[in-house]
């Protein structure tokens, strides 16, 4: 028997793996140029790149983008690419805790406009918060939802919001954990 030799071009990635990663490169450099411009600018990367990914905003032909994002990907070979996967990451973390402090928002509100106990256990959570505008706006609110669906204009529901998100938004050293 002969012995195993190793073969250098088996060390090499597959032909299938390099174009795995140069499609999340390009999915990465397309991510990265939807990220606002301070953001942008904050990432540690080479100028050619930062200036591709601006490019990018403005190309609106399908195919011409397509082939952008190409070069993009080609930029980003030669970058270490972990920074901009991290600002990335940050953006969508971010979006997903405005999404879902908009939702713990209009959860209160339901619950203040269906349920009169909720005013009890918002006091419990907020004393410092005016009970008489608190409950003129939650009035307001159940008057507005009692309309047709066609005479309602949504006012007294938005202002309600918009106080609760007030509330939220004011410090509380007795629940630091409860702020947005």
């Amino acid at each position: 028997m002969q012995p195993h030799t190793t073969d250098p071009f088996d060390e090499r990635p597959s032909k299938t793996a390099l174009k795995k990663q140069a499609h999340d490169l390009q999915r990465l450099g397309e991510a990265l140029s939807e990220l606002p411009d301070d953001r942008l600018a904050a990432v540690p990367m080479p100028e050619s790149l930062l200036e591709a990914l601006r490019e990018t905003r403005r190309i609106r032909s399908h195919e011409g983008r397509r082939r952008h994002l190409q070069y993009v990907g080609k930029l980003m070979r030669q970058t270490d690419v972990e920074p901009l996967r991290e600002a990335v990451a940050a953006a969508q973390l971010g979006t997903a805790q405005n999404t879902l402090e908009l939702h713990r928002l209009e959860q209160w509100r339901l619950e203040l406009v269906n349920d009169d106990e909720a005013l009890t256990r918002w006091m419990a959570e907020w004393p410092e918060t005016d009970l008489q505008h608190l409950r003129s706006l939650i009035r307001a609110a159940r008057k507005d939802a009692a309309l047709p669906p066609e005479q309602r204009h949504g006012k007294a529901w938005r202002e309600l919001f918009q106080f609760i998100k007030s509330q939220f938004n004011q410090p509380r050293p007795d629940a630091p954990h409860e702020q947005f």
